[in-house]
């Protein structure tokens, strides 16, 4: 098969205005945080489509887009939904977890207890496909489905942020019960539980810092000429 081609249209930005829109980004981006305290508020389900197609464009293996978006806003299966992550998070909290990692969450201040997941006006569980099921039952083979399905989470929690809404990647574990809870087929694992939402006023986040750039970026430049 001919692969086909069509031109990129991106164009060249000049030098000052490359920096001023990557530090623009980043100071927003910046004010990202994790929240667990939201408002029931609605969300129109027009945005929450725009945020999943920002999150479609992201790059993946062979383009193969190992990904589903399942969004959830009736009340009745955000309830069941609930219960369920609690039901596993309460035996993480009561013995799965090491001693190390509850030391660790301590600083967050997190419990078993997840309210948000009934509050938040959207739950957004976002699915790996481990391979392809194609409609007559048989299947295909997908590539580097973790790291694709990673990145197409940082374009979605991105995206939310720039709508001006917050979100939180909660990952119940085992979280088998979301797949069955939403009827996903056999090929699906969930991967990350976001609700979706508003802030309360008032919200509180954890006073944590993050890691300076010197401990984040090693540079090899070019070297000078002489």
């Amino acid at each position: 098969m001919t692969p086909r081609f069509v031109e990129y249209a991106a164009r060249r930005l000049p030098a000052d205005e490359m920096l001023l829109r990557a530090r623009s980004f980043r100071e927003a981006i910046e004010t990202r945080r994790s929240v667990r305290q939201f408002s029931d508020a609605p969300v129109a389900r027009a945005v929450i489509e725009e945020l999943v197609r920002a999150a479609s464009s992201a790059p993946s293996g062979a383009h193969k887009q190992p990904w589903t978006f399942v969004a959830v806003g009736d009340p009745a299966l955000k309830r069941s939904i609930r219960e369920a992550a609690e039901r596993e998070e309460q035996l993480a909290y009561g013995g799965r977890m090491s001693e190390e990692w509850r030391r660790d969450l301590a600083p967050l201040g997190t419990t078993w207890e997840k309210p948000f997941l009934e509050t938040a006006p959207w739950l957004v569980v976002l699915f790996k496909q481990e391979h392809a099921l194609h409609p007559d039952g048989s299947t295909g083979k997908h590539y580097y489905v973790n790291e694709s399905v990673g990145i197409a989470a940082g374009f979605f929690i991105a995206a939310v942020h720039a709508a001006g809404l917050v979100t939180l990647t909660h990952t119940p574990s085992p979280m088998g019960f979301l797949g069955e809870l939403l009827h996903r087929p056999r090929n699906e694992k969930a991967f990350l539980l976001l609700p979706i939402g508003y802030a309360t006023d008032g919200a509180q986040v954890p006073d944590l810092r993050r890691k300076t750039l010197e401990q984040v970026l090693v540079l090899h430049e070019r070297a000078s000429a002489v």
